[in-house]
């Protein structure tokens, strides 16, 4: 996993960080891809300004966050980009989490070409990103 970098000077907040939660998800542009599911890696740093206390009252839970993560990817049928799959589990994430700031996602499908361990991509999103997302999405949908 890369090192995090401040999200803005002097800030600050707390990140969950998940690194290399592995799920086995439909993914992927070529036909041997479609025939099974295939492993998927994500590193996540997921921020959030909440002061912690004991109750889990505006905080994020690591533990539910993969779990939750985890149960989409597995559900869901075959998906062909990485970043549509970064885009929807950052909305998974925003809209379960109203505590989360921002994101950053790293996925990459390990082993996939010979010559490199790992290619995949990164998403880096704050609430207001996924706040335009949602509304461009939502003026597409209502242009139809």
């Amino acid at each position: 996993m890369k090192p995090f970098e401040p999200l803005r000077a002097g800030g600050q907040g707390w990140r969950v960080v998940v690194d290399e939660l592995v799920v086995k998800t439909r993914i992927g542009l070529y036909e041997h891809e479609h025939r099974a599911p295939q492993p998927v890696c994500i590193d996540a740093s997921l921020h959030y300004r909440g002061t912690p206390h004991e109750s889990d009252e505006g905080l994020i839970d690591y533990e539910a966050w993969c779990n939750r993560v985890s149960a989409f990817l597995e559900e869901k049928p075959h998906t062909r980009l990485l970043e549509t799959l970064a885009l929807e589990i950052a909305a998974l994430s925003f809209d379960e989490w109203p505590a989360l700031d921002a994101l950053t996602l790293t996925l990459h499908k390990p082993k996939i070409r010979e010559g490199t361990r790992r290619l995949g991509l990164e998403l880096d999103w704050r609430r207001a990103d996924y706040d335009a997302w949602r509304m461009k999405a939502a003026a597409r949908l209502a242009s139809v």
